[in-house]
């Protein structure tokens, strides 16, 4: 099965702020790792009063970087793409330095997940996150010189959000839709179900670039975002027919539709699989055991 056309190359420096687009400004943080690639994407928006997207992770080098880049203009909103830790541990921070109102979506009951038993652990989700403001998607914030229009994306996390940019008609799409690799969609946390509806959801938007959470630009978003679908797709197919051919479990499904992937790629595909096995156990298509077991028995229907 083809990969879609990931970009992995990425021009920039730590903690440098760099104008993408105009009122647009990209600071780079310095975590970067398996699942955050070079690091967490910060983004200034505005010329006269500010908003940043997703403060990164707390580091006293990346908030001072914020700090410097606003240059002494005011920011006025900080914005959270999802309340997972890379993206929002410097938000505390960077709220006492400058007196902005938090906007975020704020997790209803049914989200916040038990997350003891995931695959990925529970202390990657910040469940205390309390915005000032409490997007739902459709809701448009605004400065003087910007406008940004949220878009209720779940599937990456329940509570993801993108944000369209009037002037420029980019969207910011945090951790949803990527150039260097595919969202992780690991659950309970992430639901594949959902997260394809997202995608497809995209499908009817008009934006001739993205801006994602990590890594570079999406050049040609349609594209991307069909690429993925297909993508995710065929790696169904391929999941289900694993299973069917005899599988067990999630962990002999994966060198069955990754037979040559890197060893420290291999958590990420595991909880990917487990996503597909549960969007198939909704389907009707298998049966599983325990959808957080690599180990939990599963079987075609």
């Amino acid at each position: 099965m083809d990969a879609p056309d990931f970009k992995t190359k990425m021009t920039f420096d730590y903690d440098v702020g760099a104008e993408l687009l105009p009122g647009v400004v990209r600071l780079v943080a310095n975590n970067p790792g398996p699942f955050t690639f070079k690091g967490t994407n910060t983004y200034l928006i505005g010329t006269r009063t500010l908003a940043v997207i997703d403060p990164g992770p707390a580091d006293d080098l990346h908030l001072a970087a914020i700090l410097r880049a606003a240059g002494g203009r005011q920011i006025t909103h900080i914005i959270s793409t999802h309340a997972h830790r890379d993206h929002v541990d410097g938000i505390p921070a960077l709220k006492a330095a400058t007196g902005a109102k938090l906007c975020a979506m704020r997790r209803a009951p049914g989200m916040v997940i038990p997350l003891d038993r995931a695959p990925q652990g529970r202390e990657f989700v910040d469940f205390d996150l309390t915005p000032d403001v409490a997007l739902s998607g459709a809701e448009t914030l605004e400065g003087p010189d910007w406008a940004l229009t949220a878009i209720h994306t779940p599937g990456h996390a329940p509570d993801h959000l993108c944000f369209k940019h009037a002037e420029s008609g980019a969207l910011f799409s945090g951790d949803h839709v990527m150039a260097w690799n595919t969202s992780v969609v690991a659950p309970p946390e992430g639901r594949m179900s959902d997260y394809m509806r997202s995608l497809e959801l995209l499908l009817g938007d008009e934006s001739s670039v993205y801006l994602p959470g990590h890594g570079g630009r999406v050049e040609e978003p349609r594209r991307t975002l069909k690429a993925y679908l297909l993508h995710r797709r065929m790696r169904e197919q391929g999941i289900a027919k694993a299973i069917k051919d005899g599988a067990k479990n999630a962990r002999e499904v994966l060198p069955l539709v990754y037979p040559d992937i890197a060893d420290q790629l291999i958590p990420a595909a595991l909880l990917t699989v487990l996503a597909h096995v549960e969007m198939l156990a909704e389907k009707g298509e298998i049966a599983a055991g325990d959808l957080l077991s690599v180990d939990a028995p599963l079987r075609a229907v």
